[in-house]
């Protein structure tokens, strides 16, 4: 960390604000690695940029210090991730920095990563090289807050996207959903599926909306669609749904002695199935999102019905939700946003923390952060 009274200057902050607007371009290409930005700027001018694009492939820095060549060198490298220390898929960024004579790295967030985390620091330290840390820290961790919860907390980032009506409601008592809520919230929508890693629904959305779960974006950079995962104890998917059929992976997790024709049927389709512990003919969604971090599943979108989502509000599994309420009412038979048990007082209620509002089309996206249940 940074001594006491240690400050950075307007033009620190304006190189890191421009390696975190790179870190931004990517949807969610470099999955399982985070999102990093990197400026190299020499004598006040910047002469190298780069970002992570895909993983395997070069790092942030590497692109920028290609970029800048040997203007490099004696200049200083902006980066809003720690650099890597260890030799993975690619070679330490440490060392790639110290090779291109850079003489001061100011660095954003550290690396969470026990690979990593203060190591990389330390190296650049040890070969003679300024290290302040810190600016912009918070920016960085949101950009990355999927890898931050990964690594921290062993589980996924979890967000739920909800199209509500006005009297919060999100289908017809017979299930109807389509359309709750304009097109620009849905094209909003695709966006959000972008920067996923994995999209998350249950077999009641499964069985009532047969929905693809994939992102149709043109200008997305992904190259690969995000993983879409059924939550589906008894294992009723059907083979012939869109979920199942289109393109990427599909993972279908029933409970622990689900019916294995079954399985077999959906593994026939190409789907992969996974059996998980469940009470009560429940699956432990819990032991869902561990198994996702064990496929270094960096920030699930779940799009679910009101039971999975209030599943997910009563564990605490869930780390922001995001609504699409559109100017309209449905009435009071219509389906809820969240099934939950009755109240037996005010106090118990669920508590939400606004974070953001915007219109989007003729809705509002509200963003908020569910508190004690």
């Amino acid at each position: 960390m940074n001594g006491p009274g240690f400050a950075f200057d307007t033009h620190d902050h304006v190189r890191m604000a421009r390696a975190l607007t790179l870190a931004a371009r990517v949807d969610n290409g470099c999955d399982p690695n985070p999102r990093v930005g990197c400026v190299i700027d020499a004598d006040g001018e910047i002469v190298g940029e780069g970002w992570h694009t895909r993983a395997g492939e070069p790092h942030a820095e590497i692109h920028a210090l290609a970029a800048a060549g040997e203007r490099s060198r004696g200049g200083t490298a902006y980066v809003t991730l720690e650099p890597c220390c260890h030799q993975g898929r690619t070679g330490p960024c440490s060392e790639a920095l110290a090779a291109a004579g850079i003489r001061r790295v100011v660095v954003a967030a550290g690396d969470p990563n026990p690979s990593v985390d203060g190591g990389g620091v330390s190296a650049l330290r040890q070969a003679g090289i300024e290290v302040e840390t810190g600016l912009m820290a918070e920016a960085s961790a949101s950009l990355n807050r999927g890898f931050f919860s990964r690594m921290r907390q062993g589980r996924p980032f979890v967000v739920t996207k909800i199209a509500a009506s006005l009297d919060g409601r999100v289908a017809l008592a017979d299930g109807t959903s389509q359309w709750i809520t304009s097109e620009a919230s849905r094209a909003d929508v695709q966006r959000m599926r972008a920067r996923s890693s994995a999209i998350l629904t249950g077999i009641g959305t499964v069985l009532a909306d047969n929905p693809r779960m994939t992102v149709r974006l043109e200008e997305s950079s992904r190259w690969q669609q995000p993983l879409r995962v059924v939550v589906d104890s008894r294992l009723r998917t059907p083979p012939a749904a869109n979920v199942v059929n289109g393109p990427g992976t599909v993972l279908v997790v029933g409970a622990s002695g689900a019916d294995p024709q079954r399985a077999d049927a959906l593994r026939a389709a190409g789907a992969q199935v996974v059996q998980v512990k469940a009470a009560n003919g429940r699956i432990d969604l819990g032991a869902v999102l561990e198994l996702l971090a064990e496929r270094e599943v960096n920030e699930v979108m779940v799009e679910a019905g009101p039971a999975l989502n209030g599943a997910l509000l009563q564990a605490g599994l869930l780390d922001e939700i995001v609504i699409y309420q559109a100017p309209h009412l449905l009435g009071g038979d219509a389906m809820p946003m969240f099934e939950l048990p009755p109240l037996a007082a005010m106090t118990g209620r669920p508590v939400m923390q606004p974070v953001a509002s915007r219109r989007i089309g003729n809705d509002w996206r509200l963003r908020l952060v569910p508190g004690s249940v």
